[in-house]
């Protein structure tokens, strides 16, 4: 089985190497998790073979029972994991154990701070798998056959956890993966008959496959109970029971924050188990990250990356589906597109919106009254994208979403307003939901459209998320109220009087002064033609000169440069001026004529559109005239 064929030593990848340190610094007072992610691979490697074997059954090379053995040699201060599963060849281990091929690695890094308690939680975040044996040994041996390969193709491979590693081919007799890790004199713990079993009861009793220890005497023993423990009455699954099956499903560190276990019988029966995980994983936007639940059918694994199961807005969410009716042996791409998979994909989604209804809901009182909060903190993005791509679900989710508003200017850093808030503090007389986009939030709480709005305590929701204009674009209306934005068309919040004053005398006021005003608008229209679409007299403004509204059925400005930064087209339209004619420039404006009129009207325009988040075409001519009317 030893024979040497051919030996390299190769590199870490950089990010392998920081792992590694953090692993043997940062996760000491978790150590023993290195044998529950040993055990964790090793079953996926069996759940593997089990699906390949389904359309080759010679990949099961006439041993088709799969065990995972546990064994310790106190003499040579060594724990073996071995497994008969699916194993691997040599440039799969290369791709696997030398490089960590995960979005998110340079994030990942760029957050630690040498503060060992907060990487530890970072740690946990972005998984821990094969590189946690360097916590307990110094050095590692993996020895490894991919099933149907012939016994020469055997790999080995060794590292002592510094720089480097070995790889060599040798010949293994049988399929599967060995793990030999040599032990730092200090882990003699992990010697001990009891001690190693204790740690697989506590964290792999869950896994589907037997587990067995084997002692000194060479006598095996089943340590776990080998059984689905999604198969397994709720009654009989403990709290802590659940929470190890995710840290397995999930390949987590932390606990989640909450789980759904469902059966059910009738057109489609099917076991699902679903976790809603504490914190974001670093792949959360890679869209074509495989998906965190599983697949399987009647108890056999059938895949991980079933795009039907879950759609992409719950991308977040890990656990199980067992289906008790969908054939084994059809290709998984006809799988996905079956109506009975449709079915099975609607329960869980439905499943999953009433559990993030409950803890919005703080319905249950095993939720703190935050958990919520830290769902949105972490998945709320991700979440708003359902709104266009699920339209069965789009009140469900719209009923999830959070919000900045102007309600409550010292917490708009945080998202925390509902629809259903807003909904609760409209005035008497509004009509409808206001909403403002902007590329920051700062720019939000700054912009001219909002100032009738505030004199007015008319409560308006600052959007300053990319994907808002992806929400907003698709969600026209909640609970029978329209969604507007406040920068595109006319404001008319004449039914909303200002304290004091009367809403019939507010609006017989304004539409005098656009009539006296027609003339002069008139004329700044001509001015900037070319450059704006109109120029009309503004209902938003109270402080400022002048503002740039998007006109119905164009698109607002905020959209047409994210377009253009993402390298997409986006229609070239004018923007309708707005003026202020209370304003002081306006009424100087009045007085001018020529030359010096027009270039008053192209510094209001270059006004409006720096307020507006825009980019000036001519900053030099802005320049000009600013210093025109400060020494002309």
């Amino acid at each position: 089985m030893t024979e040497t064929v051919a030996k390299e030593t190769l590199g870490f990848q950089a990010e392998v190497k920081q792992l590694l340190h953090l692993m043997i610094h940062s996760l000491y007072s978790h150590k023993e998790i290195f044998l529950r992610e040993l055990i964790s691979n090793a079953s996926d490697a069996a759940d593997k073979l089990r699906f390949e074997a389904l359309s080759d059954p010679a990949l099961f090379e006439n041993a088709a029972e799969l065990k995972i053995k546990v064994s310790v040699d106190k003499e040579a201060k060594t724990i073996t994991v071995r497994d008969n599963g699916i194993g691997m060849n040599r440039q799969e281990v290369i791709e696997h154990i030398g490089t960590i091929a995960k979005s998110g690695t340079k994030e990942f890094f760029s957050k630690l701070s040498g503060d060992q308690k907060k990487d530890t939680q970072l740690i946990g975040q972005f998984g821990v798998g094969f590189y946690s044996s360097f916590i307990v040994a110094d050095r590692v041996t993996l020895t490894t056959r991919r099933a149907g390969l012939t016994q020469e193709h055997g790999v080995r491979w060794e590292s002592e956890g510094a720089g480097e590693y070995t790889l060599e081919t040798v010949e293994k007799v049988e399929r599967g993966t060995e793990i030999v890790l040599h032990l730092k004199d200090d882990e003699a713990e992990f010697l001990d008959d009891w001690r190693v079993k204790s740690v697989i009861r506590e964290y792999s009793d869950h896994i589907a496959i037997p587990v067995e220890f084997t002692d000194e005497k060479g006598e095996a023993e089943a340590v776990n109970r080998a059984n689905a423990l999604w198969a397994r009455p709720k009654s009989d699954i403990t709290e802590d029971e659940y929470k190890a099956f995710y840290k397995h499903v999930g390949h987590d560190y932390e606990d989640p924050l909450a789980w759904v276990h469902v059966k059910v019988e009738g057109r489609q029966d099917y076991t699902a188990l679903l976790y809603l995980p504490a914190h974001a994983p670093f792949d959360l936007w890679d869209r074509d990250v495989k998906t965190g639940v599983k697949l399987y059918v009647k108890r056999v694994f059938i895949m991980e990356d079933a795009k039907k199961l879950m759609p992409a807005y719950l991308r977040f969410i890990r656990g199980v589906i067992d289906a008790a009716d969908l054939p084994l042996n059809v290709s998984r791409e006809i799988l996905q597109e079956t109506r009975d998979m449709e079915m099975i994909r609607n329960g869980c989604v439905r499943k999953t919106l009433d559990l993030l209804d409950e803890i919005a809901e703080n319905r249950k009182e095993e939720y703190p009254k935050d958990a919520y909060a830290k769902v949105w903190e972490h998945f709320g993005k991700v979440l708003k994208e359902g709104v266009g791509e699920d339209p069965a679900n789009k009140e469900r989710i719209a009923k999830l979403l959070r919000f900045r508003s102007t309600q409550a200017e010292k917490e708009t850093d945080v998202e925390s307003v509902s629809l259903a808030d807003y909904l609760g503090r409209m005035k008497e007389g509004q009509d409808k939901i206001y909403y403002l986009t902007a590329d920051t939030l700062a720019a939000a709480k700054s912009s001219p459209h909002l100032e009738v709005f505030r004199k007015k305590g008319v409560e308006v929701l600052l959007l300053t998320d990319r994907v808002d204009e992806w929400v907003v674009s698709n969600l026209f209306e909640f609970d029978g109220k329209s969604l507007v934005s406040v920068a595109r068309g006319q404001v008319d919040l004449a039914a909303i009087a200002t304290e004091g004053e009367e809403a019939a005398e507010l609006a017989k006021s304004a539409a005098k002064s656009e009539e006296e005003a027609r003339p002069f608008l008139e004329r700044l229209k001509k001015s900037l033609e070319g450059r704006t679409k109109d120029a009309r007299a503004s209902a938003r403004l109270v402080d400022s000169p002048a503002c740039l509204v998007a006109d119905e059925g164009d698109m607002n400005a905020n959209l047409a440069r994210m377009l253009k930064q993402m390298g997409q087209a986006a229609p070239e339209t004018q923007p309708i001026l707005e003026v202020n004619l209370g304003h002081p420039l306006l009424k100087r404006m009045e007085s001018e004529e020529g030359e010096r009129f027009d270039e008053l009207a192209g510094l209001l325009l270059d006004q409006a559109v720096l307020l507006d988040g825009g980019q000036l075409s001519d900053p030099a001519g802005f320049v000009k005239r600013v210093n025109g009317l400060l020494f002309g």
